[in-house]
This record gives C-alpha cells, sequence and structure tokens, in this order.
C-alpha cells in the first residue's frame, strides 16, 4: 500500500500560504512582498526574503521498495516583507538571489537523495542526516551572503555572489526540479 506524506515546511510552516515555487522564468516582484510585518527589526533592513524547500515522498510499506521524493523551493509571499519608501530594483535583485540561493541547496539537495536514497529503508537511514547537513550549509551561505554584502549594499561583493550563485546554479543544473 502506498502513501504520501507531506513532510517538511523548511521555513514556513503555514499550509495555506501563498507560495511561488522557483522555475528559471519566474523574477520575483515586489508585489510579492506581502508581509506587513519587517520580522527582521533592523534599521538597514529594506526587504525580508523568507524562502526555503519543501518535500514530499511516496513509499510503500515495504521498505525495500523504491520511494520517490519530491523536493521543491518556495518564495512564502505571506512572510516576506519590504519598506515601500526604500526599495528599488536594485533591492529586488539582492532579494531574488536570496530565492536562487535556496533552489541551489535544493539542486544539492536532490543530488545527494538521488545518489543515496533508493528505498525506504535510505530514507530512514540517511535522509535526516543528509537533511540537516544541507540546511546548514544552506543558513550558512544565506547569513555569509547577506553579511558579505551588507545586504546588497556593497555592490562588488553582490556582483562577486551573483557570478557564484549563477555558477552553482549552472553547476547543480541536472538537478532542477522535473
Amino acid at each position: 500500500m502506498k502513501g504520501i506524506f507531506v513532510v517538511c515546511f523548511l521555513i514556513s510552516n503555514a499550509l495555506f500560504s501563498q507560495k511561488i515555487y522557483w522555475t528559471e522564468e519566474t523574477k520575483l516582484k515586489w508585489s510579492n512582498f506581502k508581509s506587513k510585518i519587517n520580522n527582521q527589526r533592523g534599521e538597514n533592513v529594506v526587504a525580508y526574503t523568507n524562502c526555503g524547500w519543501i518535500y514530499s515522498y511516496v513509499r510503500s510499506s515495504n521498505p525495500k521498495s523504491p520511494i520517490k521524493i519530491k523536493i521543491e523551493t518556495v518564495f512564502n509571499e505571506d512572510k516576506s516583507w519590504k519598506d515601500v519608501k526604500r526599495i528599488n530594483n536594485y533591492v529586488l535583485l539582492h532579494e531574488q538571489k536570496h530565492f536562487d540561493v535556496a533552489e541551489v541547496f535544493s539542486r544539492k539537495l536532490r543530488k545527494e537523495v538521488a545518489e543515496k536514497i533508493k528505498t525506504g529503508n535510505d530514507f530512514d537511514k540517511y535522509f535526516q542526516t543528509i537533511y540537516n547537513r544541507i540546511l546548514k550549509e544552506y543558513q550558512d551561505f544565506q547569513k555569509a551572503y547577506d553579511g558579505d554584502t551588507h545586504n546588497g549594499i556593497v555592490e562588488e561583493k553582490q556582483s562577486e555572489y551573483n557570478r557564484i550563485i549563477a555558477e552553482e546554479l549552472e553547476n547543480y543544473k541536472s538537478y532542477k526540479a522535473s
């Protein structure tokens, strides 16, 4: 007997919030930032992007049977905020890159899952460890990105990160969501 389990929402646990799923064609717009609350509480914060990934899986009751795992990168509109008095296209690009970073790490997670998890047994043994490691790497990268660029203010560093993020998307292009 097969069952579908929706397991985890990385950042948002609200099942019915408005989500945008990452695609190469989809670019964020300021109208996507719908939260009325700046949960970052900093004077220098012009916008906040709430993004990450969700995963679900389908498995048989037989632990040796194949398992299907789906990982999707999402932007949560209802939890993403902007200061309407200070936004501009440059800041929007910085925020888009946060979303793109989430896709990079989704691809890294998809790669490891594809390589190491074939059955329900594999999932039970390895998934949480892989997930936790990639989540930590993701969080560390996002912090470094904001820190190094001073939330996008340092244009030279922003340009460097734009290049790094584009390269990483390209390096893991075979692990785009299908």
